[in-house]
């Protein structure tokens, strides 16, 4: 028994040889880990596209609400930070609160004047409402803005995973999420150019430092002779 463990030696040996020289004859070999990009996959895109504000109306409203008029002005600062051409007050066509929308649209377009918007380029026009309940005014305008395209493709099945790759509808809520945070799309393509140097704040930040390199070298001084007394 021991002469027969001692012979199979040798050939355990020259098997685990084969297999490591069959490992190092495919160490080029490409493999089909995690070749694609959520990034490429859904990639954000800056375009004009059109953006749709709701502002919800009820029956009896006959003045903007403080809630009201801050949609309206967050419309309208997006609006001239990146928007151009029409704006566009969208008032509900066979909605029970059809007239109250009407009497809220003359205030909008007063808050939308005051707020820098020429009046050649504020239009009222109407849309079919869907629900027999109370629909919203929607303020409709075209502006520069980040997106991706619309998530939720299933083209595949989410089980067929041979390939080990990322499925289609990966990432997407991740990039949809990041665009919508971004204030300002042109600030994905460069960088903004430097502003002025505000001058006093330079010396104020320069003097805090300078007083407070001081004070930490005093303190170190002051724990170097302590040290040298013990």
């Amino acid at each position: 028994m021991l002469r027969q463990s001692f012979r199979s030696k040798p050939a355990l040996a020259l098997l685990a040889a084969l297999a490591i020289s069959g490992c190092a004859s495919n160490r080029n070999m490409t493999t089909g880990a995690l070749p694609d990009d959520y990034r490429t996959n859904h990639p954000i895109t800056i375009a004009e596209r059109e953006q749709v504000v709701d502002i919800p109306v009820s029956h009896g409203d006959r003045r903007l609400t403080p809630s009201q008029r801050s949609i309206v002005q967050n419309a309208l600062v997006n609006y001239r930070a990146n928007g151009s051409g029409m704006v566009y007050i969208m008032l509900p066509s066979g909605a029970p609160n059809e007239a109250a929308a009407y009497r809220l649209s003359t205030e909008i377009a007063d808050v939308l004047r005051k707020g820098g918007v020429r009046q050649g380029n504020i239009a009222t026009e109407t849309y079919a409402a869907q629900s027999p309940e109370a629909a919203p005014i929607r303020i409709s305008y075209y502006a520069m803005t980040a997106a991706t395209g619309p998530c939720g493709r299933w083209p595949d099945d989410l089980l067929n995973t041979a390939e080990n790759k990322h499925y289609a509808n990966f990432g997407c809520a991740n990039q949809n999420n990041l665009a919508a945070q971004i204030a300002n799309p042109a600030d994905l393509l460069g960088p903004r150019a430097p502003g002025e140097i505000d001058a006093t704040r330079r010396g104020n930040v320069i003097g805090d430092y300078q007083d407070n390199s001081q004070s930490l070298s005093g303190v170190w001084q002051e724990s170097r002779s302590r040290q040298a007394e013990y």
